[in-house]
């Protein structure tokens, strides 16, 4: 099964040669490197730009505006906020231009915790990224939706912000891609590696991936969310590395509690799939919105406060917001970067603690 950067690489790989992808570029993206997380390696339309993420963005939008198709990276989310203003841009050209000039970039930058990157390399940006108009913003938690995901952002004829988060990169799928082989996609498509960076640009000069054969333009649609898991109790409203928390969470739920939780992976947050967030809270009555970005102006208070607005006469318990510690950033040391953001423990406690209140 594929990893999610080994996804991304693949539909990045089916967008160049099937999707008019044009270039795919930023910081290492290139070779021999390929990608930070390796996400980018052995695409034949990547290269490296200047650490300088004004003028990849700038660049993007220049490439976008002139008719074609780029794919950006932003090597880390960290490091995206001095783009805000071109950004902005970004988003509303097609609408100060009154439709004359479309900007159909995709943006990509891995965010979130996980990796012990400490106050420079663990932010979320989703929250932010959602006060910027004309973006769309997706957040993949599994291989295929990642895969399917990037497919749908090179599509979309809108700027895309794509983040995925870093502590799922290398975590394997539980479902093929289609197209995917069953075995020996490894050896197919990564590279190798070396030493040093001076090793690793000598094994790679003259390597070249096999690419699948099979892959197809299997696409998530971009604003609608998954079922992850059935329940009665309690509604989980999360996306990215947090699903695959809540997974675990509603496990000891179970086993421990008898709490049966239903889980909504959102995987877009503009648009939000509205009809089936509210669908679930009126199923169960009670829900959590969970993320790890900082609680203030976090997104999650948005969408909880449609849920009250529309689903306030079938609630049985007041909505919780379960986020990132309201600190300046992620602690290096293991105790405190898990003092930063949800774990497991939180969210069953959390959880279980709505489960016995009523409104």
């Amino acid at each position: 099964m594929a990893n999610m950067a080994q996804a991304i690489r693949m539909a990045l790989h089916y967008a160049e040669e099937h999707l008019g992808v044009t270039d795919i570029f930023g910081e290492d993206v290139g070779p021999p490197l390929g990608g930070v997380f390796t996400a980018t390696q052995g695409l034949k339309t990547a290269w490296n730009t200047p650490l300088d993420e004004r003028g990849i963005i700038g660049t993007a939008i220049g490439l976008a505006m002139a008719g074609q198709k780029p794919v950006c990276e932003i090597q880390f989310g960290d490091y995206i906020f001095n783009t805000i203003d071109l950004l902005k841009v970004a988003g509303n050209t097609c609408w100060t231009t009154n439709g004359e000039i479309t900007c159909p970039m995709v943006c990509m930058t891995n965010v979130g915790s996980g990796i012990h990157g400490a106050v420079y390399h663990s932010h979320s940006f989703e929250s932010m990224a959602s006060r910027i108009p004309g973006w769309k913003i997706v957040l993949p938690s599994t291989p295929k939706d990642a895969y399917g995901l990037m497919i749908s952002a090179v599509k979309d004829p809108n700027p895309v912000m794509y983040l995925y988060p870093k502590m799922l990169i290398r975590v394997k799928g539980t479902e093929l891609i289609p197209g995917e082989p069953e075995t020996g996609l490894h050896q197919m498509i990564d590279a190798p590696i070396g030493a040093d960076l001076y090793e690793v640009a000598e094994v790679r000069k003259d390597w070249k991936p096999t690419w699948p054969e099979g892959l197809t333009d299997y696409s998530v649609p971009i604003g609608k969310a998954k079922l992850v898991r059935e329940g009665r109790d309690i509604s989980i409203i999360t996306y990215a590395r947090h699903v695959f928390l809540a997974e675990k969470a509603a496990e000891i739920l179970a086993t421990e509690y008898e709490i049966s939780a239903e889980i909504i992976d959102m995987r877009t947050i503009y648009p939000w799939d509205r009809e089936a967030v509210f669908s679930s809270v009126r199923k169960t009555g009670r829900c959590l919105i969970l993320n790890e970005d900082t609680p203030v102006s976090n997104f999650g208070e948005h969408v909880m406060h449609h849920i009250i607005d529309e689903c306030f006469y079938e609630l049985v318990a007041k909505p919780r917001l379960l986020a990132g510690a309201d600190v300046p950033g992620i602690g290096l040391a293991q105790v405190l970067e898990d003092a930063s953001v949800p774990q497991v423990k939180d969210i069953v406690e959390k959880a279980a603690a709505i489960c016995r209140e009523e409104a």
